[in-house]
Formats: structure tokens, sequence, C-alpha cells
């Protein structure tokens, strides 16, 4: 790998395809594979995530926003893409992009049926979000009669697919909760099949619940942060390869005398002479303060290096006492070995928030 000059997230194509391939074979070959690409790819590169998936076999993608879904759409991806949560102000660029909304409450129902049959639509698609116990977005029980009376009095969309979200999949202790998710999901299908005359996608599963409930694979999956080398289990995660790195430099190196202090409010003091250094990386990165002053630990010359003082909006203190160091050298923030996962951990948070949360201003670079 080359040699960085500035703070960079390094993503491996590479790692993507073999996380792809790992869950590709945990289902069934009929079963369809979505992709999900919101929140640029989990704090990659959206666009080339998602072209890499399409390449490998991907049946669709997801994200969370319509403008995410047009920044694939402008990239001349033409695969189908999911967008979790739309917006009625956003309805009519859905359309012009040839998106699919989720469709998960009535006013969003009635509104998109307004303009798909304005614009002179017939049978454009939609997926019906359903609510099983996850309690954020979906349509439930109570509604069905509501939502079918007003899907079957327009030929202006058609239900392609049918979905929910599990809310523990990953959790062995909240299998009776999950499965009863399973069983209201089937509930809610059967009675929407029983007023369409026509076939529809029936999806549930995310990653855990790929590796956890193959009962529920239905007609097709959707798998996020498995897909970025994560699996919400250490016995999946060892079978999982990380694709991002990130990765900075030294910027400037302190020698401190003993009563020194560092950073703000001078909350880090030396107890004795010190040799610190300086990084170009700082909370309006993605590095929360919540590393700041707690003995978490970057990696120096493959040795640990703990975080000293507040971390500031742009830069980070490191204590690199006793190695030979230079600046402009590099400093390992996490990487496939240190993942984002354990780091996430020594603050209390997840993989999820330390990956999404890497600012845009970060440098990408992808590794084919």
């Amino acid at each position: 790998m080359a040699k960085i000059n500035e703070t960079t997230l390094e993503i491996n194509l590479q790692a993507l395809a073999h996380n792809y391939h790992f869950f590709r074979n945990n289902i069934s070959q009929k079963i369809k594979f979505m992709g999900v690409v919101k929140a640029s790819a989990y704090g990659s590169h959206t666009v080339e995530i998602a072209k890499k998936l399409t390449d490998l076999g991907a049946d669709y993608l997801a994200v969370a926003y319509t403008q995410e879904g047009i920044k694939l759409r402008k990239a001349n991806l033409k695969i189908p893409i999911l967008v979790f949560h739309p917006l009625p102000i956003h309805f009519e660029e859905i359309i012009t992009h040839k998106l699919t909304p989720s469709i998960f409450s009535k006013r969003n129902l009635s509104a998109f049926i307004k303009t798909a049959e304005k614009l002179k639509l017939e049978n454009y698609p939609i997926h019906l979000k359903l609510n099983t116990g996850m309690n954020r977005l979906g349509f439930n029980e109570n509604d069905l009669d509501f939502i079918l009376e007003k899907i079957t009095k327009t030929k202006a969309i058609k239900v392609e697919g049918v979905f929910s979200h599990l809310a523990a999949s990953e959790d062995k202790n909240e299998k009776e909760f999950t499965l009863n998710q399973l069983e209201k999901f089937q509930i809610f299908c059967k009675k929407i099949s029983s007023y369409l005359n026509y076939r529809f996608t029936k999806h549930i599963c995310n990653t855990s619940g790929i590796l956890n409930y193959p009962q529920a694979h239905f007609d097709m999956v959707r798998c996020g942060i498995g897909l970025y080398g994560y699996g919400n289990a250490v016995e999946i995660d060892k079978k999982l390869k990380p694709i991002a790195s990130l990765k900075t430099i030294i910027s400037q190196i302190h020698y401190l005398k003993k009563g020194d202090s560092v950073s703000y409010n001078r909350k880090f003091k030396a107890e004795k002479s010190m040799k610190i250094a300086t990084l170009p990386l700082g909370y309006a990165d993605g590095i929360h303060r919540d590393f700041g002053n707690k003995n978490i630990k970057f990696y120096f010359k493959e040795k640990p290096v703990p975080i000293i003082g507040d971390i500031c909006m742009d830069m980070i203190m490191i204590d690199i006492s006793g190695i030979d160091g230079k600046e402009g050298e590099e400093v390992l923030i996490f990487d496939a070995q240190q993942n984002a996962e354990k780091l996430a951990q020594t603050v209390n948070t997840i993989s999820y928030e330390l990956l999404t949360g890497i600012s845009s201003r970060v440098k990408r670079v992808v590794l084919a």
C-alpha cells in the first residue's frame, strides 16, 4: 500500500468481495441479495461500493434518503435502489430517477399515489414497510385495510415488495421476540397477498438475521454492516474482513517537561518528561471527544500509543515516548486487525457509529 501524506480512509474492495461471498454463500441461490449502502456506504464510499456490489451480483441496493439514491443514479448505476426513508417532498425526484420508495405510513401512501397519478404513471413499484415490533417506521396491523383499499383502487402503483426490520436478530436472549416478529410479518404478508392478485418480494433479514434465522430469508435478504466487515458477533467477525482502514500522520512532535499540560482545560498534565505527537485529525473528522483522556490507543510503528488531553476539533495528541518517531510518519487509527469495533467498544459505542461518523473531509482511497 502506498505511503500516506494526510489523514486517509483506505477502502479495500477485495475485503468487500470476501464479505459479499460469505453472506451470499449463506443463502440459497434463488434468494435475492440487497446491499445496503446508506450513510456513504457506512462511512466508506457510496459509489465505489455500489459499483463493486453490482459487479459482484447484488440484485438490489438500499439507501436511507432520496439524495443518496440520486447520487447513485448520476453515477450511472441502473440496478434497482430502495429508499428506506423517503419524504413526500422528494416523491417526484424519486420517480424521475427511477428509485423505489419504501411506503410506511398512510400519509406517505396517499401522497405517493397522488404524485404517481398526477404524472399518469402505471404500476410504479413500491415496497410496503410493516411495523412488526421495531416501532420506528411502518404500517401497523390496523392500517392494512386502509392501505390495501388505497392500493387496489389505483393503477398508478404496484406493490413490488413487502418488508419489515428485525430489532434484535443478533441477540440470542431476544429470540422469542424475533420469532414473534417473524410470525407477525408472515401474517401481515398473507393478508396483503389475499388482496393482491400478483406476487411480491418479501424481505426481513438484516446481517444478523441472515445468519441466525435462515428460515426467514423469504425472497430477499438485506446486508449492511456485514458487508463492511462486522458481524455483530465475535465468531462471525473472525470470518469477515473489515474493509476500512483509517490512518493519519504526525504533524508535529513536542517534548514535555514534568508539569506541562496538554490541550484544552489542561486536563492532562505530564508527570514526567514525555515525547508527544500532534495528529491532523479530530472530532470534526469523527473521532469523538469521548476518546480523549481515557487511555484509548492508536498504533504507531505497531506499538499502542495513548491519546492524551482533550480531543480537539481538528487535532489529537498522542504519547510516543520511547519510540523513535519523526514528523510525517504514519499513525494507525483502525484497520482490519485493530478494527473499528474494538476501538468503539472502548467508549461503549458500536462500529456503526464510528464508521459512519468519519467526516467527508477525510480523504478516501479505494484499493481494488
